[in-house]
């Protein structure tokens, strides 16, 4: 099994992926925005996706989209093949994606919206914060994506501002902040051990 970025020899698996990701979405009864075969080509072709691959067959897939002029990122249509399910895949391709949207736009807020636990799990030992949707993108093209999904009308009813999803944001500055104060906090004990240790060796 491998899991590597995407590349114009995947677009291959463009049909597989989209029909994997609809079928999930009737078997889960939950909402999911739909995407054709030539969007996911188009993210594939732009190094904008994760794929993993059991030699030449498909176990599974996310990409990322991104909304503001990369002001904030979005890492959409996590998928994993039924017959790879159960043995932790998911969650290896949520971590490489995470990492390729750091990548790829560092200074981005990075933000999820699911109705999957297994998901807001995998995004809260990422990181991830819940957050109301007022604090995710602004950006009318990626709510206007989920007008494919079955719950739209709780969205829309809503005026956006709640939905069945919950949305979850990382906030790289954040992120950067709490490194500092961490790092302060542990040079200043690593400065009380040793200041502890020369007093006792003077004695």
């Amino acid at each position: 099994m491998k899991i590597v970025i995407a590349n114009k020899a995947h677009t291959v698996y463009a049909e597989k992926i989209c029909s994997t990701i609809e079928e999930a979405a009737k078997k889960r009864g939950t909402g999911i925005a739909k995407r054709s075969p030539e969007y996911l080509t188009a993210k594939i072709v732009k190094g904008h996706a994760v794929i993993a691959l059991d030699k030449n067959t498909f176990a599974g897939f996310c990409y990322i989209e991104s909304w503001e002029h990369g002001k904030y990122v979005a890492n959409s249509g996590l998928i994993v093949h039924p017959n790879y399910r159960g043995i932790g895949l998911a969650k290896k391709i949520k971590k490489q994606v995470f990492i390729l949207s750091k990548t790829k736009f560092p200074k981005a807020k990075i933000f999820s919206i699911t109705t999957g636990l297994p998901v807001i799990k995998m995004n809260s030992n990422l990181g991830y914060k819940p957050v109301t949707f007022s604090e995710l993108t602004e950006d009318q093209s990626f709510w206007n994506g989920c007008q494919t999904c079955v719950n739209y009308d709780v969205l829309k009813r809503t005026n956006r501002k709640m939905c069945l999803c919950t949305g979850m944001l990382y906030d790289p500055a954040e992120n950067i902040k709490k490194s500092v104060v961490k790092d302060k906090v542990f040079n200043r004990l690593k400065q009380i051990k040793e200041s502890i240790y020369l007093k006792k060796n003077k004695k």
